[in-house]
């Protein structure tokens, strides 16, 4: 056999055209990703992403200044808007009482009202806003302490109405009038009231034992009558320095529901026969020990716990004590008690007496063991000799 002869190639693209497109193709392939592919750029991005979901987990604090001033007035702007509800809830808080008030004055002026006026007086209602309001309670009978009171802390005739116009206080004795009006003891308050004028009559029988009637009495009287920030009860034979008082009121007067006295508690006595006795003393329970109430001698409360004397006067319920019943009163409402010993110190020289001394004044003075000045119409004198503040002390006190 002989040796078989070389075949061509098929027809088709030649061989040499294919390695140069080859070539051409790994060069236009390099540009390609040269351009669109940065290593760096890939790796930032890939790092970016890491951060990204590192931040998702683990927020970051913001530094910057600016974002720090735009957080700071939001938080601000939430404050301010807070303090506008408020403002508002307590001003609809005191339309809604001003509301009761004016229901249960119209109630009154039909079922007649708690005060007396007395030819010649403004009505209830005067408009004018006061600071305070003290009412001294006093019986018929006690033209000797009304007296002495007179002669000592409290002002009389034009400085009394110069105390009301120049620093908003008023003051009067309170009286009822006996079970027979119009007799010898009903008489003799017209006249001594005729010399002075400073009494305050209410709607009231005069009784020992009417004493916790008397004083709801006397604050829904006082309410609807004086606009005024506190209302304070006095018995007649207590020591009192005007300016002391009104700086320890002056301390409290944009606090809504205080009750201000030397708060005490103690055990309900309950032996018939007994001084200050409690027919209800099982209601106190099996401790029969009172509650914190303010001792009765001198205590103030605000506006808004005498409106709510008067408006439910009707339905609260008096133990026989009166201090013991103003505290019930209170029971259950949102009261801040302020317990002010300068309200009930010692007619002795160690106590009030040393601190008038020492240039710290007592606001109230008494003698724990009678439960007021002891013969307070003939000591009253002597006790304002001693731990007195001065006359000029109240017009010098600002508040």
């Amino acid at each position: 056999m002989g040796l078989s002869r070389p075949q061509k190639p098929p027809s088709g693209i030649p061989t040499r055209w294919v390695s140069l497109f080859c070539i051409v193709s790994f060069f236009l392939g390099v540009l390609v990703v040269n351009r669109f592919w940065d290593p760096v750029e890939v790796e930032e991005e890939a790092s970016s992403a890491q951060k990204h979901r590192r931040n998702e987990v683990h927020p970051m604090v913001i530094c910057d200044k600016d974002v720090s001033v735009r957080t700071g007035n939001i938080l601000s702007r939430v404050s301010q808007t807070r303090d506008v509800i408020n403002t508002l809830d307590k001003t609809i808080s005191s339309l809604e009482r001003q509301l009761a008030a004016a229901r249960a004055a119209k109630a009154d002026t039909e079922e007649g009202s708690p005060v007396v006026t007395k030819s010649g007086t403004k009505d209830l209602n005067e408009s004018r806003r006061v600071f305070f309001v003290m009412g001294i309670i006093t019986a018929l009978r006690n033209r000797k302490r009304r007296n002495s009171i007179r002669e000592t802390w409290m002002p009389q005739g034009e400085e009394l109405k110069r105390l009301e116009k120049e620093k908003g206080i008023i003051i009067r004795f309170v009286i009822g009038h006996s079970s027979t009006p119009g007799g010898a003891l009903d008489r003799a308050i017209n006249v001594e009231e005729g010399q002075h004028k400073d009494f305050l009559h209410l709607n009231h029988i005069e009784g020992y034992h009417e004493l916790s009637k008397k004083t709801q009495v006397y604050f829904s009287a006082v309410v609807a009558k004086w606009d005024a920030d506190f209302y304070l009860k006095v018995d007649d034979d207590v020591h009192v320095n005007l300016g002391v008082v009104s700086s320890t009121l002056a301390r409290h007067r944009h606090e809504p529901h205080v009750y201000i006295g030397c708060m005490k508690s103690g055990p309900v006595v309950a032996q018939k026969g007994i001084k200050y006795r409690e027919p209800e003393y099982w209601k106190f329970g099996e401790g029969n020990k009172y509650f914190r109430h303010a001792t009765g001698q001198i205590y103030a409360i605000s506006k808004d716990l005498a409106t709510y004397i008067f408006v439910n006067r009707h339905i609260l319920h008096r133990y026989a004590n009166e201090d013991v019943s103003l505290g019930s009163w209170f029971i259950g409402l949102d009261v801040e008690h302020i317990d002010d010993r300068s309200l009930c110190c010692g007619t002795t020289p160690a106590d009030c007496e040393w601190k008038a001394k020492s240039g710290n004044h007592c606001g109230a003075s008494f003698d724990w063991s009678c439960s007021g000045i002891c013969k307070s119409s003939v000591r009253m004198k002597e006790v304002h000799q001693r731990c007195g503040e001065g006359d000029q002390a109240i017009w010098d006190t600002s508040f």
